[in-house]
């Protein structure tokens, strides 16, 4: 079991990291102009000092081993198949942004890792 929570960890750490390269990534394709949200790098800059403190918690959680560290890397893997559902739609659509050949492989590498890392925190919320 111990060796489960560890792989989560893991998962979670590298997963972490390539969402938040994607967010970098979204800053250069001006991720607020496809979503059309206002208030441009300011309001991305705000939300992102928001959001990136409860990953890093969340990967504090999963590392001591508590149960609410796996509600957090459930949140983890459904923002990566998000992320990656959502670019894939634009692109189908014919959007430029997010076709360089690193934001493609942080997109399609951040919904494996999603993939995995559900199904393993999955599992343990099962036999806890």
């Amino acid at each position: 079991m111990a060796f489960m929570w560890d792989l989560l960890f893991w998962l979670y750490f590298a997963n972490a990291v390539l969402l938040i390269n994607h967010e970098i990534d979204s800053a250069y394709w001006r991720e607020w102009n496809l979503f059309k949200l206002p208030g441009g790098i300011a309001v991305f800059l705000v939300v992102h000092l928001i959001a990136i403190p409860p990953i890093l918690y969340g990967m504090i959680l999963v590392h001591d081993g508590r149960y609410s560290g796996l509600i957090f890397s459930l949140i983890l893997c459904v923002a990566g198949v998000f992320a990656f559902t959502v670019h894939t739609y634009f692109i189908s659509r014919g959007r430029q942004e997010f076709r360089a050949p690193v934001s493609l492989f942080i997109l399609a590498a951040a919904l494996v890792v999603s993939l995995t890392q559900g199904t393993i925190t999955i599992y343990l919320m099962g036999i806890r």
